[in-house]
């Protein structure tokens, strides 16, 4: 909603939710629930595109393969017969990105063992899953799809990875001052800190905040300069993505957020009792 804003775009938006929803489902199953021999066979299933070889894995596991696979190739088949390019290929290489970080982060956890800050950004950016959402998207937009421009979704282009190092920082920050986190996977400031030992917990945050600040400027100048790789509609769509981000975060300390929530709950409610009222 905050990204396919026109109403024209509904068919979009309901596109866009599965991927968006096997994201959440792949995080949760990396992150608290699947063993680091299952993650393995889980990522080695996705590579080779296939179910076979997944007898040993749980059955929640198979279910979720069921569905990626469904969905995935369902949305390329869309896409192809919309464009005539074919971007199974693209959005293959998005999920077994986030399925790679997101294995390197099960080893850390296995190993009780966290990297230096700079190998845990790299990869925790990665594993946000904020790119397969917005690789998704790019193909979603009624615009001529080239191979030159899969060749650069398939890069992992910077204007994605400044959004997705906004969501990883602003998380692992809001994940710091919230200690009441599920699953363990490290974060920034942990590293940060064990990195620099005299840094308080205080001054570590500050820290965060001014990568996040460095990463604004930088996306800024992504989405305004002259030179762009992409159409406007999609480098809108990406800075919409990132100012989404503190929304998300400050929902419940900032009571303008609150203010529009239960505004827009009574419009609801108002629309509802007028169909019942027409219904009566």
């Amino acid at each position: 909603m905050a990204c396919f804003t026109d109403p024209s775009f509904s068919d979009q938006r309901l596109e866009l939710t599965k991927p968006i929803s096997l994201v959440y489902i792949i995080d949760d199953i990396f992150d608290v629930y699947g063993t680091l021999d299952q993650l393995i066979l889980f990522t080695d299933a996705v590579k080779r595109w296939e179910l076979t070889g997944t007898e040993h894995l749980p059955e929640f596991m198979k279910k979720c393969l069921s569905a990626l696979y469904e969905i995935t190739n369902a949305f390329s088949e869309k896409i192809y017969k919309k464009h005539g390019l074919n971007p199974i290929n693209t959005l293959k290489k998005s999920f077994l990105q986030l399925l790679n970080a997101s294995l390197e982060g099960a080893h850390w956890s296995d190993s009780g063992e966290l990297p230096n800050s700079e190998e845990y950004l790299k990869h925790a950016t990665v594993s946000t899953g904020l790119h397969v959402m917005l690789v998704h998207s790019f193909f979603l937009f009624h615009q001529n799809i080239t191979k030159e421009t899969l060749a650069i979704l398939d890069d992992f282009p910077d204007i994605i990875y400044s959004v997705a190092k906004i969501l990883r920082l602003c998380d692992d920050l809001e994940g710091h001052k919230n200690k009441n986190q599920s699953g363990f996977d490290g974060s920034y400031i942990e590293c940060y800190m064990r990195e620099h030992q005299e840094t308080s917990a205080e001054d570590a945050e500050r820290h965060v905040e001014e990568l996040i600040s460095m990463e604004w400027k930088r996306l800024n100048r992504q989405v305004l300069g002259r030179d762009q790789q992409f159409p406007s509609s999609f480098t809108k769509f990406c800075l919409s993505a990132a100012r989404m981000v503190p929304l998300m975060y400050h929902y419940r300390t900032n009571p303008s957020l609150s203010n529009l929530h239960q505004h827009v709950k009574s419009i609801a409610n108002a629309g509802v009792a007028h169909v019942n009222s027409l219904v009566l």
